[in-house]
């Protein structure tokens, strides 16, 4: 069996962030309870980790402690939030994707100006709702093109969708396009809201999916992105599964499959794609092609709040980086110290830069 593993895949810029914030917090606080309000990145792989090293997940800011150390998550809170962190005295770290936080502003803005705001996204995602909670009166959601006829728009002319961060790029367009029919004059966003992860996973997958008899998405099943890449293989007649690590691949869906694609959603850590790997080079003897579609080279600055508590605690932030973890030459060290043919095939669209 041929094994072509998609790139990009796996962690983006905005998981690593939030992932190094409560590294760096377990470093620099040793001994303090560590709260993360909801889980910090939707995979159970990192969770559990960090459940190993002591830092407690919440659903609700009335679990934490008066005056104790909470980490919003990446996928961001709203304002209601952050009231009643401060309330309690919490000393809150925002590890909430820049990204997000730029749909937030954008929610921010347009309500002031009188617009109201078409929010495509699921309803019980956690960025959907913290971004809803920006302009809770000026926000409506928008799931699919069903609910259209049931929006409530009082002036067409001052009306502008805004977009979850972690959406199917296919499934976001239909809605568009429906909204774009129901409200011809309703405005774009200044810069889309899909994440450029998202979009360059999304990509490799469609570029990539239709050679190929399987796809194998490594991830969780709450998290938005992973999802959307089973969905974006399935919508380029590609039949794909959803695994979180390893152990859950089943042999049979092997049979009669002669290639298989294997990628990873932006919150699933490279290590569990290494482990995918070392069990289908095990059970099949696959070889290894890795398809470059898009190059990143994106980072994120580390959080001001972050460098605020590192100063109370006498700590110079200036020599701290947010860590990015696995490259290109680190996983071919890793075939070759593992003794698997690697090779890498060129099939870039265009590059990815990003910095803040």
């Amino acid at each position: 069996m041929k094994l072509v593993l998609a790139n990009p895949r796996g962690f983006c810029a905005g998981v690593y962030m939030a992932i190094d914030v409560v590294d760096q917090l377990l470093d620099i606080c040793p001994g303090e309870p560590i709260f993360v309000f909801h889980e910090i990145v939707h995979n159970r792989h990192v969770v559990e980790r960090f459940r190993a090293r002591g830092v407690r997940f919440v659903e609700e800011i009335a679990e934490v402690p008066d005056g104790s150390i909470v980490v919003f998550s990446a996928h961001g809170v709203s304002p209601a939030i952050r009231e009643e962190a401060r309330a309690k005295r919490l000393a809150a770290i925002d590890a909430t994707c820049p990204l997000v936080t730029k749909v937030h502003a954008e929610a921010i803005r347009y309500a002031r100006k009188g617009f109201q705001i078409l929010l495509v996204g699921h309803r019980h995602h956690q960025e959907v709702i913290g971004t809803l909670g920006e302009a809770p009166d000026a926000i409506q959601i928008v799931e699919s093109p069903r609910d259209i006829p049931s929006l409530v728009v009082t002036d067409p002319k001052k009306l502008i969708y805004l977009t979850q961060t972690t959406l199917s790029l296919d499934d976001a367009a239909v809605i568009i396009d429906a909204l774009k029919l129901a409200f011809p004059e309703i405005k774009d966003p200044p810069a889309g809201d899909i994440c450029y992860a998202t979009t360059n996973r999304q990509t490799a997958v469609r570029a990539i999916a239709p050679s190929c008899d399987l796809v194998l998405v490594v991830g969780s099943a709450n998290s938005s992105n992973s999802v959307r890449l089973t969905e974006i293989a399935a919508n380029v007649g590609t039949p794909a599964r959803l695994i979180d690590d390893a152990s859950e691949i089943d042999p049979k869906w092997f049979a009669g499959v002669g290639t298989l694609l294997v990628t990873a959603g932006a919150s699933a850590p490279e290590d569990l794609v290494r482990g995918v790997i070392q069990a289908l080079v095990t059970r099949c003897g696959a070889e290894v092609e890795q398809h470059d579609i898009r190059h990143e080279a994106v980072e994120f600055g580390l959080p001001g709040t972050l460098k605020a508590a590192m100063r109370d605690r006498g700590i110079d932030p200036s020599g701290r980086r947010i860590v990015r973890g696995d490259d290109g030459a680190a996983m071919r060290e890793w075939f070759e110290k593992e003794g698997i043919g690697f090779r890498t095939v060129d099939m870039t669209v265009r590059g990815e830069t990003m910095s803040g």
